[in-house]
């Protein structure tokens, strides 16, 4: 039988989707070139792959709910990929494949040091999170 939905959880991701996506849109909004705004997803996706890993890193299983908040909702917000996907598109064959190299890239290292240095924070070091774990 499926768990009934816990509403401090769902505010929680939503009042941090909220502050995430607010923070995009101050970083995104003054930029008028198409190539000024694709660069600069590529940069808050990679900005908050670091932030996700450190996260994640940090509390673990811990605070399940600052988790939800930070994690899921303002890092979930801030990031997109559906936007990076459609201005991969939009920036032709030669330029979205240097955009989505660039990304994936940028992700994962963002990713790794995030959680290197989350791992540091929490005092765990060599410790990786099974990534069925993982935000």
């Amino acid at each position: 039988m499926p768990q009934p939905v816990d509403l401090r959880v769902v505010g929680l991701a939503a009042a941090g989707a909220a502050a995430g996506v607010l923070a995009r849109a101050a970083l995104e909004a003054p930029l008028e070139a198409p190539a000024a705004v694709a660069w600069t997803t590529m940069a808050i996706n990679a900005v908050g792959s670091l932030l996700l890993g450190i996260v994640v890193g940090w509390l673990d299983g811990r605070r399940p709910l600052l988790r939800v908040f930070l994690g899921t909702g303002v890092m979930g917000g801030f990031t997109t990929y559906s936007a990076f996907a459609v201005q991969a598109v939009a920036a032709g064959p030669i330029g979205g494949a240097l955009l989505a190299v660039a990304s994936l890239a940028a992700g994962v290292a963002g990713a790794i040091a995030g959680l290197w240095i989350g791992r540091r924070i929490a005092d765990v070091p060599g410790e990786w999170e099974a990534l069925e774990d993982a935000e």
